[in-house]
């Protein structure tokens, strides 16, 4: 067994002998132990904060790949209001079409990841936690997309969701097949959700015929990167605008959905992914694909931390478009407010600030807001934005037959570069009038790097000696500058 300190961890079959057989995936704790014992043994101050560290995570990967637990045998009765609970679930999962026999039908397709394909996987990292499911990075030796890596989800063990229904109802096993029918839901949706906002379901592994009262269930999904608020931040805004375009793309589908309109019902930034720079929601447990029912107007309240909205009751006895607009409003709340208006082009910001007021107000609905992101992104694709004014690029020279070195210059932000300042341009005479807002910037150059909406990133830079005679580059140079330097002929 590899060392995942290292970054891998080699995961064997369990012997044919063990109680505990989940399709090769690790069920002995020794093994795991084995794995993480490097991070136990990690320094730090105090008596052992590297074994406070691993131990969550270590006693996680054990609970949720291991034995059925705990050993109860026989198992005691489950309570009727439990057994109610468990009944709903599979009424919620009947009315989506998504019986086992079902499920197992899909794992005849071509491509579709079973149980078999779980043999011999490495599990790569912990690639996230909640209170219902723990979600593993998992290489399965080059069977799936992506290198043989998917994002596996099992029920979290020591989750808040089983705890907290062991600690209320006293009956494991019942409440282990109350988590496990939320992930089979999820994975229900999954399969009759088709849009390219939404994380793709690679395959499923279930088995009632284990030891002990559960039905263990996983599933397989294309691996993306968590959401970092924090880093999205830090991106140049063309970059943050895809995001947003995404999500409303995303909630658009949602609001026409063949299911019906869908409401994320724990909308949060930890629910989406990155895949290859697409956003992509990848829970979809806790969802909703029927509107609130009401008798009045009063019954359609929808509320926030620090706004609420009346909505109306249709005479179907519906909260209309409350799904739609919950949705909504949480883009709102979460991402536009953070991702839209910072450093966005000057001529585009009046146009954000009415999305986000709209949005913020929901005077718009998902319809509205789609066609407001639209226009931004024709306008600043089209360079239609750009203020027309005298020419600056009259003051620079164009010099062919260059190329520049791979080093340090001037920074400015947001910058697609870190080693200097790299930003996305309509055209030569933005980049000109960019160059001239920076006190630093001597000469621009075009790069044949392109942005997703297929705009050049140009490079701005201050030291001349960073130009090599010799190559297919075409460097804009301040005329002042140029003439200072006898080598260059103007093209």
């Amino acid at each position: 067994m590899d060392n995942l300190g290292s970054g891998r961890c080699l995961v064997r079959s369990p012997p044919p002998e063990s109680p505990f057989p989940l399709y090769g995936l690790p069920s002995l704790p020794l093994a795991l132990a084995g794995c993480f014992s490097p991070w136990l043994a990690m320094p730090g101050p105090g008596p052992g904060l590297g074994a406070l560290l691993a131990a969550p995570l270590l006693l996680a990967l054990t609970l949720v790949l291991s034995s059925p637990w705990p050993p109860w045998d026989p198992p005691p009765p489950q309570p009727r209001s439990l057994t109610q609970e468990l009944e709903q679930r599979q009424r919620d999962l009947s009315t989506l079409a998504a019986s086992l026999e079902e499920e197992e039908e899909e794992g005849q397709k071509e491509g579709w990841l079973g149980c078999a394909e779980l043999s011999g996987a490495r599990v790569l990292g912990l690639a996230g936690a909640g209170i219902t499911k723990l979600v593993l990075r998992v290489g399965l030796g080059g069977r799936a997309g992506g290198g043989g890596e998917v994002a596996l989800k099992a029920v979290h063990w020591a989750g808040g969701d089983v705890q907290g229904c062991v600690r209320h109802y006293g009956h494991f096993g019942g409440c282990y097949r109350l988590a496990a029918a939320k992930l089979r839901k999820e994975a229900a949706l999954l399969r009759r959700l088709d849009h390219p906002g939404i994380v793709k379901l690679l395959g499923q592994c279930s088995d009632s015929s284990l030891s002990g009262p559960e039905m263990k269930v996983v599933t397989m999904l294309e691996l993306g990167k968590p959401l970092e608020m924090i880093q999205l931040l830090q991106t140049p805004w063309e970059e943050r605008f895809k995001i947003c375009l995404d999500l409303i793309e995303l909630l658009y589908y949602m609001a026409n959905s063949p299911l019906g309109s869908i409401a994320l019902l724990d909308f949060q930034p930890r629910q989406f992914v990155l895949v290859n720079g697409s956003l992509k929601v990848t829970d979809l447990d806790d969802v909703t694909t029927t509107e609130l029912p009401c008798q009045v107007d009063e019954d359609c309240m929808l509320e926030f931390p620090t706004k609420n909205f009346s909505l109306q009751c249709t005479v179907q006895g519906k909260c209309e478009g409350i799904n739609e607009k919950r949705n909504l409003f949480n883009a709102y709340r979460y991402f536009f407010t953070y991702l839209l208006p910072h450093t966005a082009p000057l001529a585009l910001q009046p146009i954000l600030k009415d999305i986000l007021n709209a949005t913020g107000d929901l005077r718009y609905g998902v319809n509205e807001t789609l066609r407001a992101f639209q226009k931004v992104l024709h306008l600043y694709k089209s360079g239609l934005y750009l203020q027309r004014k005298t020419s600056n690029l009259r003051e620079y020279i164009a010099l062919k037959g260059f190329h520049t070195t791979d080093t340090e210059d001037y920074k400015c932000w947001p910058s697609n570069s870190h080693l200097g300042c790299m930003l996305s341009v309509h055209n030569a005479e933005e980049a000109a009038t960019i160059c001239n807002s920076h006190p630093q910037c001597q000469h621009f150059t075009i790069t044949p790097q392109r942005t997703w909406t297929g705009r050049p990133l140009a490079l701005f830079q201050s030291n001349l000696s960073d130009l090599i005679p010799g190559g297919p580059m075409v460097v804009y140079v301040k005329r002042s500058t140029a003439s200072k330097r006898s080598f260059f002929q103007e093209a």
